[in-house]
């Protein structure tokens, strides 16, 4: 059976590839800051673990358990800092720090298959400036790129290969809400959108999962930019529009 492990698995994308990779028939490990919610909670052949993300101990503690499961085909991060400390170190601990020991740590577990892979959730904002987001998020985030391509690199012997996928503005499902309750900037998204309408978490994870899977076995090393094209166009051209 294929084993996926996700890093921030519980909420939002992570959630999502969670559910399809389950559809999919692969054994699925959840590492999660908390537990998800009660009607997710191990079905079928999904098993969650909680964690801080940072805590490398309680990592190294509890991988063992979770290669019983057996070794890795695919190793997804959907986790990002959340915190109320300081922004940069918080930002650049969890997204880059955390990710590098984790990728270090299990480089070695996957299985002998000539495509593995390893997906990190990253945004369009590694290349683009979104002024509700702090320097930090910025910074991480460009930095996942580039730790993405120097794995592709480094791992291709291995059989594993690494790319980064990069949303932007979307709806999931903790935030539906919120989005029913203020259409009308639903429909300014919308209209900026070439796509004409916003993207979800559930089509975010998708690409995830194909990238997880044997239809893209010769792609490495790529940032796949999910966000309906609203990043092709010219910041004139959108103020003309709106």
């Amino acid at each position: 059976m294929i084993h996926t492990l996700i890093i921030g698995g519980t909420r939002g994308i992570g959630r999502e590839t969670a559910k399809i990779m389950l559809s999919q028939g692969h054994a699925v490990s959840v590492i999660g800051k908390r537990r998800p919610e009660k009607q997710d909670d191990v079905t079928g052949h999904i098993r969650y673990w909680t964690m801080d993300f940072t805590d490398e101990a309680h990592f190294i503690n509890i991988i063992g358990t979770i290669l019983e499961r057996g070794k890795l085909s695919n190793l997804v991060f959907a986790h990002r800092y959340k915190g109320n400390d300081d922004a940069w170190t918080g930002e650049l601990q969890t997204s880059l720090t955390t990710t590098k020991r984790i990728i270090d740590h299990l480089a070695g577990e996957f299985t002998d298959s000539s495509s593995n892979s390893i997906v990190l959730t990253s945004s369009i904002v590694s290349h683009l400036v979104a002024d509700e987001q702090p320097v930090g998020y910025h910074v991480a985030k460009a930095g996942l790129n580039q730790l993405a391509r120097y794995y592709a690199v480094s791992l291709g012997c291995r059989g594993i290969r690494v790319n980064t996928v990069s949303p932007s503005i979307f709806i999931k499902e903790e935030s539906r809400e919120y989005y029913q309750q203020n259409p009308d900037l639903c429909d300014l998204f919308s209209k900026i959108t070439p796509l004409g309408r916003m993207g979800t978490a559930a089509e975010i994870a998708s690409v995830i999962a194909f990238l997880c899977s044997p239809a893209a076995s010769f792609l490495t090393g790529q940032d796949i930019i999910v966000d309906g094209g609203i990043s092709l166009q010219a910041q004139p051209s959108l103020a003309r529009k709106i």
